[in-house]
Order: structure tokens, then C-alpha cells, then sequence
């Protein structure tokens, strides 16, 4: 599936009262700049690291989410600004406005809205801007998770092929929004694909996957797909997958290696 880019949409503008300037007001005075020297060492944004150059400016996931709840009515531009700027805080509040609108278009049964937002944020992945694993793991799931759910899923193969980091861990992570909802399908044919791939950050996001799997839909697909790739897999996914599995099971699957 390919989304038309939808940044010249806006919303009815009757209903939009706040700016990503009042966005980064509100997240500028609940900062801390010893949390922000502690995120930016967590997050890896040394030279060489994965988090390479990122910002911080010290605002805590519960506060952000508190200021995106007071600002939950941005326009698509307006989250686009927040989104295209190199703070790391600003570009996870407005990944949360948009999980937040998407969230109510569900509610409200409104699909052309919700083509709109998984649109929109399909062009910030390719574009490079959901590029940190918080940001994927806060939205991906809720976002095209939801939407591909019972549409074809091509796009989630696309991107599980793509080299790319974060692409890659967004393909990972779509499928948790699957998993909820008791299909694992996607996922095993995801995590087969990208076996080879050592990163850390895919190792966890593959391992965390399969044991979702295990965990909510059905153990034997679990335990099947490690019958299958558990020689092929790295040590870091094989630990993460089977962390429900017996003591007896876990030193099987990794005798196999």
C-alpha cells in the first residue's frame, strides 16, 4: 500500500486553538538540564552511536504526555514543525498528538481521517524523522498497526526489507498492534526476514515480538518458529524470544545455536 501524502490537509480550523511554538513553550518549562544530560547518554547520541547527534532538552515521557494532552488538537503542519525539529522531546510530542488523533478518528469511525494521520506518518518514517526507539515504539503499534490491521500489509514488508534502522524496527513494531489482536502471522514472516539482521536494536525488537507472540496468541507458534530459525537467530533475539519458555526449553533453543 502506498499513502498519498497528506501535509496540505488540515483540520477544520474551528477546532485547532494550539501551535508546535505553544508545544515547545510548554515542554521548554517542565526541562531539567541534568535529565538532559542523562537522555542524551541513554539514548546513545555519542559520535558512532545509533542516537548519534539527537537533542535533548530534559523532559520525561510523563510530562510530555501531560503538555501533548493539553495540545492534543494540532493540526497536521503544526505536528509536522514539531517533528522536523532536531529536539528529541518535541519530536515525541508530536508522534503522541498524532497516536492521540488517530485513537479518536478509530473511535469515531472516521477512515478517511485515519488514512490521513497513517499517511502522514508514513511520510515521517521515509523521511527520516521517527528515528529513535522510542519513537518507533510509541507509535508505529498504535498508528500503522491499527490501520494495516485489516487492510493488505504489503507496506509492513517493504519496510521489514528496508536496511534502514528504524524502518526496519517500524515494520517490527506495526506487528504488535496485530499481535493484540490475536494475529501473529505477519509477525513470523516479519522476524524470519530479518534473522541475518544483528543489530542490537532489531535483535530486541524481534526477540520482544516473538515472545509477544508466545505470550498472547498461541505458544505452539511460538515454540514452532524457534523449532524452525532458533540455530540462525542471534543470542540477543533467542534470549528475548524465549523468556516465558521453560529453563528446560531456553537451554534447548540455545544449545541449537
Amino acid at each position: 500500500m502506498i499513502f498519498a501524502r497528506a501535509v496540505g490537509d488540515v483540520w477544520d480550523s474551528a477546532f485547532v486553538t494550539s501551535t508546535a511554538d505553544d508545544v515547545k513553550r510548554a515542554l521548554d518549562e517542565v526541562s531539567d538540564e541534568a535529565d538532559a544530560v542523562a537522555l542524551a547518554r541513554f539514548f546513545k547520541t555519542g559520535p558512532g552511536e545509533y542516537g548519534e547527534g539527537d537533542v535533548f532538552i530534559g523532559v520525561r515521557v510523563p510530562r510530555t504526555r501531560s503538555v501533548v494532552r493539553a495540545h492534543a488538537d494540532l493540526d497536521l503542519p503544526e505536528v509536522e514543525v514539531l517533528l522536523d525539529s532536531p529536539v528529541h522531546e518535541h519530536r515525541l510530542a508530536g508522534l503522541l498528538v498524532l497516536v492521540a488523533q488517530f485513537d479518536r478518528s478509530g473511535k469515531a469511525g472516521d477512515d478517511a481521517l485515519g488514512e490521513k494521520i497513517a499517511s502522514f506518518y508514513l511520510d515521517l518514517v521515509m523521511r527520516g524523522r521517527v528515528n529513535n526507539w522510542d519513537l518507533v515504539d510509541a507509535s508505529a503499534e498504535r498508528i500503522l498497526g491499527g490501520w494495516l490491521f485489516d487492510r493488505p500489509r504489503d507496506l509492513v514488508y517493504k519496510l521489514a526489507a528496508d536496511d534502514d534502522l528504524w524502518r526496519r524496527r517500524v515494520a517490527l513494531l506495526t506487528t504488535f498492534g496485530f499481535i493484540r489482536r490475536g494475529d501473529a502471522s505477519t509477525t513470523l514472516e516479519v522476524a524470519e526476514s530479518v534473522l541475518g539482521d544483528r543489530r542490537d536494536l532489531t535483535q530486541k525488537a524481534t526477540g520482544w515480538m516473538l515472545r509477544e507472540v508466545g505470550k498472547r496468541v498461541d505458544r505452539a507458534l511460538l515454540t514452532g518458529f524457534l523449532d524452525r530459525n532458533a540455530a540462525a537467530m542471534g543470542r540477543t533475539a533467542l534470549t528475548y524470544a524465549c523468556e516465558h519458555l521453560t529453563a528446560e526449553e531456553r537451554a534447548g533453543y540455545r544449545a541449537m545455536r
